[in-house]
């Protein structure tokens, strides 16, 4: 049995759906104080409201993890309504389709800013908080695609999501000192509503290419972000943890046969 985390405080990120949200809800209800922050308030004011409706704490911040002012404005006022903050579960990320002919500059920026950069900022702005902490975690949202896979359509997506485990290797370093760990969950294929908006046949063909034959829920990665974060990880830093039903194993499809 874990450490509780009761009482801890907790800040995630894109959390108004999604992984972010099943992240916050698991959190919660291990008795963690959960911040949940994404950029539209009407929706993460709903989704925190239906959580705070099972007698979860739950308090919603929006922000935007691109913007350095936005991010810094973000965790002052969640430390402040928390007394600090013991957790970040740097989660916010966006995942739009564009082939190598297609994509701008500008569609580069925009996925590297929010999920690369993002983390970056989310770290940085919560050091103070996390140094004060008993214990300090950062639980970083990666990917499968970009640091061990690739698909076609999200060159950008998958080289910001290998540049989280960059930044995440040299963090573990630099924040071992403060005894905080920064450890990042790799999902696969988990049934959102960002995936199931890709189509039937995509979820469908997704599922036979995996081992046990289903996609992931998001409380799959959510447990694995709750192991990170609790006393006893506390020897592991700077380490990813695959979460994709077997996914990435096979070397074909015959192999499933």
């Amino acid at each position: 049995m874990l450490s509780s985390l009761s009482g801890k405080s907790v800040l995630v990120t894109g959390a108004s759906s999604g992984i972010g949200l099943g992240i916050a809800g698991v959190f919660a209800r291990q008795g963690a104080r959960v911040a949940i922050s994404a950029r539209h308030a009407d929706k993460l004011e709903a989704v925190a409201a239906g959580l705070r409706g099972e007698g979860l704490q739950v308090q919603a911040y929006a922000g935007d993890v691109a913007d350095t002012a936005s991010v810094r404005a973000l965790v002052a006022a969640v430390a402040e309504a928390q007394g600090g903050i013991d957790v970040l579960c740097s989660n916010a990320g966006i995942f739009p389709s564009g082939t190598l002919d297609e994509l701008t500059a500008e569609d580069w920026d925009q996925v590297l800013g929010i999920n690369a950069k993002g983390s970056f900022l989310c770290v940085q702005a919560c050091l103070p908080y996390l140094r004060k902490a008993e214990y300090g975690r950062v639980i970083l949202t990666s990917s499968i695609t970009g640091p061990v896979t690739g698909f076609p359509g999200w060159a950008h997506y998958g080289a910001s999501k290998a540049a989280q485990l960059g930044f995440m290797r040299t963090a573990a370093i630099e924040l071992a000192r403060d005894n905080i760990t920064i450890n990042a969950v790799l999902p696969g294929n988990i049934l959102t509503e960002g995936l199931l908006d890709m189509g039937q046949a995509y979820v469908d063909s997704m599922a036979a290419s995996v081992p046990l034959k289903r996609l992931g829920s998001v409380e799959d990665i959510a447990y694995a972000a709750l192991f990170f974060a609790s006393q006893e990880a506390g020897y592991l830093t700077g380490q990813s943890l695959v979460i994709d039903g077997g996914q990435i194993l096979p070397e074909s499809l015959a192999a499933l046969a």
